[in-house]
């Protein structure tokens, strides 16, 4: 996968051909279509590019979007980047395990975990996997078979947010909120009824299931994003539930399931993407590998080395595992 690395320094190199003095009038230009550039994809889902959102549904685990490096300015830390680049707060913490997530240093480069494999059971719909804590949409568009994710929030411990298969039963724009009773146990100061607003916890849209129990919605508090801190649902981005409260409806299929290890290919390359096993499972981690390398079939070889780091690791990237 190609690594779109964006960062000051690069722009701020000096040509070789060119005097300092007479660069230097174009910084200023650089550097807002720097900005200009990073708003643009700001609280973006992925893949941004059409291109990397087609996949074949004859092709099982496809790998989609590519990861991109982000450089750090002052005072930025990993809790207020996550929401900004769109990614989940976990995933980004695991993408960088030696950096500081609350106080980096400035300049650090920063890998955004934008590239994803698809798990082998995601059908159109919705699909959402617990154990990447990352909501998968797949549709049609004549003969194109399409594919963008989401970072989501879900259940904590005790709340968890179960697993099945379910469909779309309800949706509604600037929904109200009537605490259930398992959340008034706990917070007998809330009203009866949340109106619509900036205090209601699902934010500007709700999907409901057709378990009455959990559904999907938007945030008040957006750093739940990416996290298990829910009372079950599954809580998207403002900007991410936007979007797909208008691409799902009534009847729209949505599978929720617990996959942490996923072995996907691009380019005849093999790639593994692991997260940790937070239910405990997967009993075999190697076994499961050869498991889902025996589904995907293909001429391609796995170099068991590099599968052992990647689950050792559990970074949560896609990781290149091909042998050569």
């Amino acid at each position: 996968m190609n690594e779109i690395q964006t960062t000051f320094g690069q722009i701020m190199k000096k040509d070789q051909h060119m005097p300092w003095s007479k660069s230097v009038k174009f910084l200023p230009c650089l550097l807002l279509l720097l900005a200009l550039s990073w708003a643009c994809e700001a609280y973006a889902w992925q893949p941004r590019n059409r291109e990397e959102s087609l996949i074949s549904h004859r092709e099982p685990g496809p790998v989609v979007g590519s990861p991109r490096t982000y450089i750090l300015g002052l005072d930025e830390d990993l809790n207020n980047l996550a929401w900004r680049a769109g990614v989940g707060y976990r995933a980004l913490v695991r993408a960088n395990p030696d950096i500081d997530p609350w106080l980096p240093p400035t300049g650090a480069q920063v890998v955004l975990p934008q590239a994803a494999v698809v798990p082998f059971s995601a059908q159109p719909g919705i699909t959402i996997n617990l154990a990447e804590l990352r909501l998968y949409l797949i549709w049609r568009e004549g003969a194109e078979t399409l594919v963008r994710f989401y970072p989501i929030g879900i259940g904590r411990e005790g709340r968890e947010t179960p697993l099945g298969k379910f469909s779309v039963a309800n949706r509604a724009k600037n929904p109200s909120w009537t605490p259930p009773p398992s959340v008034r146990t706990e917070r007998p100061y809330l009203p009866g009824t949340v109106v619509p607003g900036p205090d209601n916890p699902l934010g500007d849209y709700w999907i409901g299931l057709n378990d009455h129990r959990i559904g999907l919605h938007g945030t008040n508090q957006p750093y739940g994003v990416g996290r298990e801190v829910s009372s079950g649902c599954i809580r998207l981005y403002p900007e991410h539930i936007g979007d797909l409260f208008y691409r799902v409806e009534t009847g729209t299929p949505v599978a929720i399931i617990y996959q942490p290890i996923k072995l996907g290919q691009r380019d005849e390359k093999l790639y593994l993407e692991v997260h940790p096993d937070q239910r405990g499972m997967i009993a075999d981690p190697m076994a499961e590998v050869l498991r889902q390398k025996a589904l995907l079939g293909g001429g391609s070889r796995l170099d068991l080395d590099r599968v052992r780091q990647a689950l050792a690791d559990k970074s949560g990237l896609p990781v290149a595992v091909s042998a050569q």
